[in-house]
């Protein structure tokens, strides 16, 4: 018997909201999202916008508590993998950056990431980031009753390392309710026809970290910031999903 915590419709509603409420707060940083801005005035903008909504940010004082996270976004600039710390670094043309964004609305968690991109970037760059969208894409895809986990992991390697790009292998998507983070744990990497069977009911993040040079990483002293162990450039994209009887629906659209 699965010990996954199948979500009820109700619960499946609340998270809707909370989805929605995620993916407002990236349409309203879009405009800031441009040389100049610093990190701090970014976090600032989503976190008084999730609270006027009735939200609170799910990452600030998140984890142990002798290092709590200090922030309401996650702001991963260029080499910065994921979970960067805002704060006075001003963006600059030619940047990305992964904004990564939770709430806590009626109970239930919202999760999701963009990258965006500051001005121009290089070819190069602007390879990268199409590429983990699509890799996203690619695993959302074969999200349906029946198939399993590994299914999800195997169709976003196969684009990624498909496109000479490394697959982060240290960071997951993991499943998502009344706590930020349940099981299952979603690999972005793996063999088709291996782990969990999906079920309707079953509500997880999918979220690639795809690396333009090596898949390795690095855990910076504060505690938090994961680079890319080169230096090179990162990307990630993430939404919450919730597997349907015919299929799925991306509740932070």
């Amino acid at each position: 018997m699965s010990r996954i915590a199948l979500k009820s419709a109700r619960e499946i509603e609340a998270m809707r909201r909370a989805g929605a409420l995620v993916a407002e707060t990236f349409r309203v940083l879009d405009p800031f999202v441009k040389p100049g801005v610093t990190l701090a005035e970014l976090d600032r903008i989503a976190e008084e916008h999730i609270r006027k909504n009735g939200a609170t940010p799910a990452y600030l004082g998140y984890g142990p508590r002798n290092n709590p996270f200090p922030a309401t976004i996650c702001a991963s600039v260029n080499e910065v993998i994921c979970h960067g710390i805002p704060g006075p670094l001003e963006l600059k043309e030619g940047d990305i950056i992964g904004v990564d964004i939770g709430v806590l609305l009626d109970g239930v968690y919202g999760d999701a990431c963009y990258t965006y991109t500051v001005g121009q970037v290089s070819p190069e760059v602007q390879g990268l980031v199409d590429t983990t969208r699509e890799s996203l894409k690619a695993g959302l895809e074969v999200v349906r009753p029946g198939n399993r986990t590994g299914d999800i992991g195997h169709a976003i390697q196969t684009v990624a390392e498909g496109r000479g790009y490394g697959v982060v292998r240290e960071y997951t998507g993991h499943g998502i309710g009344k706590r930020l983070h349940e099981e299952p744990t979603i690999y972005h990497w793996g063999a088709r026809y291996t782990g969990l069977k999906l079920q309707p009911g079953m509500v997880f993040t999918v979220e690639p970290m795809i690396n333009l040079g090596t898949p390795d990483t690095r855990l910076l002293s504060d505690g938090w910031t994961v680079i890319t162990a080169d230096k090179k450039p990162s990307a990630q994209f993430e939404h919450t999903v919730v597997v349907t009887p015919r299929g799925h629906e991306i509740l932070t659209l």
